[in-house]
């Protein structure tokens, strides 16, 4: 069976799934062919709005607040099919969301009527107690009662089972709740085309890390690189630099680290320093690829400021920012670079023309150094394609990025954001200069 949506998206039913008879369309789930994925959106709802931003906290806000700042998202991939919706490990108001049924059934069931499955983040239900598993009995009541439909349980499966089996034939959880889960599992399944294809499609493997995915991902470092700061005037800018020089310096713990550039949840959950997790091209490595043959380029990734200034550099390039990090690892109150990425910016950059790159998964504290700089770009985290950010930098193409959020003075200022009494920031939301690609260069 075909259908439109109100978008003019065509969409396909297996003829045996009950929601061929629900006229509700716009909230079904939408899998476009055998070469796309079911989405999941994440996490349901609030994680990013926590107290301090600490990750697993409690969000503060009233009913409106929450609907209109933090659920717009959901409306969205709602509307676009997303398949699954996965809950946050974070409360509302002290009430965890693993264990809310009125956001969980009674709004994004019932209300925005979704109809793919709810799935819980890792161990998610036994974090309904303090501490998690505390009484898993009450978790497995809790979470499955308030409308989660899988379970994620890593390790010990068959105590989840053995329990849920328990409470379903004592009545502890209705057979109702367990129909609406095995229904909107299955509904999925059939839209996914699992039942016909079970297996893995391998036959796009060969796809993977090719020359195409990788000048896509290059161009998506291009266009995200931020500059913040060009020289001490629009009259006088530093950017772009010149491919042709006599000898430059690229300094920086950020400059020649593979594992850095990518950041967490790359092959390890919390990342990994170095060049040997992955294939890619280092900003290091993009650099010397792109100056002029002639131009010696000197790395040394703490320099001293004798050295930088015994050396007669024409410039120098610094490429600091945080480790990787991933979830609670990444929590932190002063939001500051490493000491050896400061010292890095402060011999340098103290001696001799200098543009700063710096990594990192948010804004972080940079205010006390951006007088001593000539110029500033926010890379976030460009992962396997340093040569990106090599090319904007050299001219080969134009800054263009804009920032997504805020850029603070202070953490004294957090949270801050655009129409708040108090906004006062370094960088304002959606501020980014621009330069014009000089292919002479």
């Amino acid at each position: 069976m075909i259908y439109v949506r109100a978008t003019g998206i065509p969409y396909v039913f297996a003829p045996c799934i009950a929601v061929c008879r629900d006229p509700r369309w716009g909230a079904v789930p939408f899998v476009a062919g055998n070469k796309k994925v079911a989405a999941c959106a994440k996490h349901y709802v609030g994680d990013g709005g926590t107290t301090k931003g600490i990750n697993e906290n409690n969000t503060v806000i009233d009913r409106h607040g929450l609907l209109s700042i933090h659920m717009p998202g959901y409306y969205n991939s709602i509307i676009k099919g997303v398949a699954t919706i996965m809950v946050s490990y974070s409360s509302w108001n002290g009430v965890k969301m693993h264990a809310n049924r009125d956001l969980v059934t009674g709004f994004l069931k019932n209300t925005l009527r979704f109809r793919g499955f709810v799935i819980s983040d890792w161990q998610g239900i036994d974090r309904i107690t303090t501490p998690p598993h505390a009484n898993y009995s009450y978790s497995i009541t809790t979470g499955i009662n308030a409308g989660i439909d899988m379970i994620m349980v890593p390790y010990n499966y068959t105590e989840f089972i053995d329990g849920l089996t328990f409470q379903v034939k004592n009545k502890i959880i209705p057979m109702s709740r367990i129909d609406d889960a095995v229904r909107r599992i299955l509904r999925v399944k059939f839209i996914m085309g699992l039942f016909e294809n079970p297996l893995a499609d391998l036959s796009l493997v060969s796809q993977l890390g090719s020359k195409e995915h990788r000048e896509l991902a290059r161009e998506a470092v291009r266009r995200s690189l931020v500059l913040l700061k060009n020289g001490e005037s629009a009259d006088k800018p530093l950017l772009p630099l010149p491919k042709k020089a006599s000898k430059i310096l690229v300094a920086g713990s950020h400059a020649d680290n593979l594992g850095y550039q990518c950041g967490g949840w790359t092959i390890e959950w919390q990342g990994l320093s170095g060049n040997n997790l992955t294939q890619g091209t280092t900003i290091l490595t993009g650099i010397k690829n792109t100056v002029d043959p002639e131009t010696k380029v000197v790395y040394k990734e703490n320099p001293t400021a004798e050295f930088v200034k015994s050396n007669d550099f024409s410039y120098a390039i610094v490429v600091v920012g945080e480790p990787p990090y991933a979830e609670t690892f990444g929590d932190s109150l002063n939001l500051t670079l490493p000491a050896s990425g400061l010292s890095a910016i402060k011999n340098v950059c103290g001696a001799v023309k200098c543009v700063v790159i710096v990594i990192s998964g948010r804004p972080v504290v940079i205010q006390p150094y951006v007088s001593l700089l000539d110029a500033l770009v926010a890379a976030w985290l460009p992962g396997t394609e340093g040569q990106g950010v090599a090319d904007v930098l050299f001219g080969d193409y134009g800054f263009t990025g804009k920032l997504s959020r805020t850029w603070f003075k202070t953490v004294d200022q957090l949270p801050m954001n655009v129409g708040d009494p108090h906004y006062d920031p370094l960088f304002p939301f959606g501020f980014g200069l621009t330069t014009t690609p000089t292919k002479a260069n």
